[in-house]
């Protein structure tokens, strides 16, 4: 098996340091690990024991830069953490990030020999987890697709979309990308993931994720891999089915593409009139306004839609609205309390009328 051949050469390269050591996936994960040597820090057995090093610490170790060394580097210990210094190693085949191999060095003893062993041992570790990821890739790639044939909304899975309160994220690299752009978006996807089965798949410069995740840390692992120069958006959609979700994540991400406000994130719940302004064609009643589909659903004789659209379209002006509805001014200001009511917005603020106004503007194009 590649793991009792990968165990083994760990093993030997443990014994011919005396040093405890390990390979941890990109993300770092433990792998596999040589026994103790006495060097074992509370990292290390964590590690161990959870297959974990915990958040802190493999936040500082990708915070060194770990996953762009092209050789042996230190990482500088933690003692808040109680993690020693370590020396590691990319392990790299024809360019691509498979894992880290880490070799405990608390004191700095390892010798200019040392590290020559530990690069020679490198290689031949890259290859075998060459061939394990060669063998998980077709379960990965199969999942990815059929994850990918559920968000698309293809006929024959649209059974698979039931529910009405899925989440989507997107993350996208819109500057800075390389070959690395992949290996980035996964190790962020991956850590997003870890403790539940994996649900996302990368195409290009865009990772999607179906289901929770903090964007702000995915935005940080990706640049930690990619490098401060790089620029990684994140856009979250929400609500509907995961086909909704995901159409409005697309349009979120767009948002924190383009528009300054959102700083590079932005949710669905938060672009008001921008996400039909960003919208693409063919809209659908579900890419109208939350508030205003609330009203529809209340307003079953349509009188306060027709109020709220001659409201707006007389600018907000009372005295003209009660005059082209034909109605007295207290009639209208009731009326508008209730839009108020079930909508959740403030008539008063302009970026809510925006909204409102857009919706009504977008209602007859709307396919059911």
């Amino acid at each position: 098996m590649v793991e009792s051949e990968l165990q083994r050469r760990v093993d030997a390269l443990a014994e011919d340091l005396g040093r405890s050591v390990a390979i941890n996936d990109p993300s770092v994960r433990l792998l596999c690990a040589s026994r103790h040597f006495g060097d074992e820090d509370a990292v290390r057995v964590r590690a161990m024991l959870q297959r974990s090093a915990g958040s802190e610490a493999i936040g500082h170790i990708l915070a060194q830069g770990v996953t762009r060394w092209t050789g042996p580097g230190v990482i500088p210990p933690r003692p808040d953490l109680d993690m020693l210094a370590r020396v590691s190693m990319p392990l790299r085949w024809r360019g691509t990030l498979l894992g880290l191999l880490m070799v405990i060095d608390p004191d700095g003893s390892l010798t200019a020999a040392d590290l020559d062993t530990i690069k020679a041992a490198a290689e031949p570790m890259a290859a075998l987890l060459y061939r394990d990821f060669l063998v998980a890739d077709s379960e990965r790639a199969a999942r990815e697709e059929n994850l990918r044939r559920l968000l698309s909304g293809e006929p024959a899975d649209r059974a698979g979309l039931a529910g009405d309160s899925a989440t989507v994220l997107i993350a996208e690299v819109i500057d800075g990308a390389s070959a690395w752009t992949e290996v980035a978006l996964r190790t962020a996807l991956e850590a997003a993931t870890r403790g539940r089965e994996p649900s996302f798949y990368v195409s290009g410069h865009q990772g999607v994720l179906l289901g929770g995740a903090d964007p702000a840390v995915i935005v940080r692992q990706v640049t930690d891999v990619l490098g401060r120069s790089a620029r990684c958006v994140v856009g979250v959609g929400t609500g509907g089915t995961p086909r909704i979700a995901r159409d409005r994540a697309a349009t979120a991400v767009r948002a924190a593409a383009t528009l300054p406000r959102f700083d590079g994130i932005a949710h669905w719940d938060d672009l008001g009139a921008y996400g039909l302004l960003l919208r693409i064609s063919a809209p659908a009643r579900a890419h109208l306004p939350e508030p205003l589909l609330d009203l529809l659903a209340q307003d079953t004789s349509g009188r306060l839609v027709e109020t709220l659209a001659a409201y707006l379209d007389h600018a907000g002006s009372s005295l003209d609205t009660a005059a082209a509805l034909h109605i007295h001014r207290t009639s209208l200001y009731y009326r508008l309390h209730r839009i108020e009511e079930i909508t959740g917005l403030d008539l008063g603020d302009g970026e809510h009328r925006l909204t409102l106004h857009l919706g009504l503007r977008l209602l007859p194009l709307v396919r059911d």
